[in-house]
Parts: C-alpha cells; structure tokens; sequence
C-alpha cells in the first residue's frame, strides 16, 4: 500500500511558476514508475509528465519545455516544477504512483492560472 500526498498548489499569474511536491508512504518507493496527472473542469485526466525507476521522463507536448519532473528516492518525493504557466494549465493535478499491478492516487492539489 502506498499513500501519496501533493502539496503545492496554489493560485499563480500567467507567466509564473508553482512547485508541486508529492510525498510516498507505505512501500518501497523507489521500485514505483511516479507521475503527474492533471484534470480540468469538464475534461478527462491527462498524463503530465512521468518518471520511470531509472529515472527516464516523459512530458505532454502541451508542457514540454516548461514544466520539470524529478524525483528523490532517498526522501520519497516527487516533484513538479512549473514554469511559464497559462491559463490552460488551470487544473487539478494529481500524483500517480505505478508498479504492476498497483496503481496509487494521491488528492490532488489545485492549481488556478488568473489574472
């Protein structure tokens, strides 16, 4: 069983930049695939960016170039630094936490990109 808590959400004018954190309880975190999902209002969730064991990483082109994954094995962190935001990243963003068969949630944090 693994526990997964986001924190760093928040409300952030176009252009600037927001650090989501998810922290891993339970098991052994360094063996799970991490990612970041995101849902808007009236739209499906959408894979944001992942990170394999080896530490590979995946991104959504829409994000490519402004948004970084990483993870800290030692600490059971994964995070989301967010550059450049726009309106269209206004959603909640959830972390994912993958080991076949397993698959983890967190709550989810919400992130509003206004004026």
């Amino acid at each position: 069983q693994v526990r997964l808590v986001e924190s760093g959400g928040g409300l952030v004018q176009p252009g600037g930049s927001l650090r989501l954190s998810c922290a891993a309880s339970g098991s052994i975190f360094s063996s799970f695939a991490m990612g970041w999902y995101r849902q808007a209002p009236g739209k499906q969730r959408e894979l944001v960016a992942s990170i394999n064991r080896s530490g590979l990483t995946n991104y959504a082109d829409s994000v490519k170039g402004r948004f970084t994954i990483s993870r800290d094995n030692a600490k059971n962190t994964v995070d989301l630094q967010m550059n450049s935001l726009k309106p269209e990243d206004t959603a909640v963003y959830y972390c994912n936490a993958y080991r076949v068969p397993s698959d983890y949630w967190g709550q989810g944090t919400q992130v509003i990109v206004s004026t």
